[in-house]
């Protein structure tokens, strides 16, 4: 792994708290469950907040809280942690953006946020509701007969991305070049390689944005150019901050969600059963699956000394918010290793605070969906026999989730 050098470790950080073997590393790979195996061992022999290693995108330490009180507080308090850099892509090609409004603070994160909010309201995306369907058919029609698939390569991967596609206006015909890129920023454990993608993809947008500047269209790249904040357009850093953002989370966000919610209900067949006889039901479970699976570990950056949890925080100290363990935190929530189809939980799945997901409207659309047409047009599923299972960490997802029938 490419691992940065390491830095003697700062006096105000107990010796105690630190971990240089913390399980979760950015960019690995992992045969231990790690919903149901990693997060309870954390919570069942770790303090609330530990200093690990390499926790952070390339190795370097972090603060890591295990408890979702203090996940809330960390993302609340915007006087003493700055979302600035919490994804420092651009430094990776000598650029000067951010994700937008992902990365940024306030007052300047509510004025992006403000241009963006319109074209992502629950009401714009019910519009897209009969599209989303039609492009999960043509996904399940491709495999139901045959009685097996891949799921995450077969669907999870490349239903979204036609939604995102049409959004963005961008051409079908490059869904397998955008995955390698999306995969190479998200799930690569090489800084070397996470900079080609991330270059590729800003190359390939400074094209598209010049094209909708001499040809605008109704797409989100369109939006972005013609966009205006206090009466002005985007500066460039903005608007590419802006369109990166959307390719991350339009690739990846939806795809990993899929991939645990229908692996969950391939190893839980009285769930499966339950919701094919209770379809109503479905948004209510996949909100508890998004809690006992959420994947995403997002990052702060301490700007001002501040106490949590009786440690002392110091400016430049990085902070790992996992929300894989926020959701299993057993002072949250009752049995939280146990997946209960009736519980209406408060998740992190989507974020907290004003940093919640841009497309959280957009994203529940396409897993309430996919899920209702997989269970309509797939009978019993489970995973393959003798399958093992492994996972990507950073941003957990499946890496393969072959699904077996009764053929048709």
């Amino acid at each position: 792994m490419n691992i940065v050098q390491e830095k003697p470790i700062a006096a105000h950080v107990p010796p105690s708290l630190v971990r240089a073997d913390w399980p979760f590393v950015f960019g690995t790979r992992t045969t231990k469950d790690p919903f149901n195996e990693i997060a309870p061992k954390v919570h069942a022999e770790e303090p609330d907040i530990v200093y690990a290693l390499h926790a952070y995108p390339g190795g370097s330490p972090a603060w890591v809280p295990r408890r979702m009180a203090i996940l809330r507080e960390i993302y609340q308090d915007h006087e003493h942690f700055s979302a600035n850099d919490n994804a420092p892509y651009a430094k990776l090609v000598g650029g000067t953006w951010q994700l937008s409004p992902a990365s940024l603070d306030l007052p300047h994160h509510a004025l992006i946020r403000q241009m963006a909010n319109p074209a992502f309201t629950a009401k714009a995306m019910a519009a897209l509701e009969g599209r989303i369907r039609g492009y999960a058919r043509e996904y399940i029609d491709a495999f139901a007969s045959r009685g097996y698939c891949e799921f995450m390569e077969e669907f999870a991967f490349e239903f979204p991305i036609k939604v995102f596609m049409e959004l963005m206006g961008l051409p079908t015909d490059r869904v397998k070049e955008f995955l390698e890129w999306e995969h190479a920023i998200i799930h690569s454990e090489d800084l070397i390689t996470m900079a080609d993608a991330i270059r590729n993809v800003t190359d390939y947008l400074r094209t598209e944005i010049e094209d909708r500047r001499r040809h605008p269209r109704k797409d989100l790249i369109t939006y972005g150019v013609q966009a205006r904040i206090e009466g002005r357009r985007l500066t460039d850093d903005e608007l590419m901050g802006f369109l990166v953002l959307l390719f991350i989370g339009g690739l990846d966000t939806v795809s990993t969600n899929l991939g645990h919610q229908i692996g969950h209900l391939a190893r839980y067949p009285e769930h499966q059963q339950f919701l094919r006889a209770n379809k109503a039901e479905i948004p209510h479970v996949i909100e508890e699956l998004m809690r006992a699976y959420s994947s995403v570990t997002n990052f702060r950056i301490c700007k001002k000394e501040v106490e949590i949890a009786g440690l002392r925080f110091m400016p430049g100290d990085q902070v790992a918010i996992s929300t894989t363990l926020a959701g299993r935190d057993p002072a949250e929530f009752e049995s939280p290793n146990e997946v209960r189809l009736d519980r209406r939980p408060r998740h992190t799945g989507f974020g907290f605070g004003i940093h919640t997901c841009l497309g959280m409207h957009l994203a529940r659309r396409e897993l309430r969906v996919a899920m209702e047409e997989f269970l309509a047009h797939i009978p019993d599923f489970r995973v393959a026999p003798d399958h093992q299972m492994q996972w990507t960490l950073g941003v957990i997802q499946p890496v393969e989730l072959p699904l077996v029938w009764k053929p048709l």
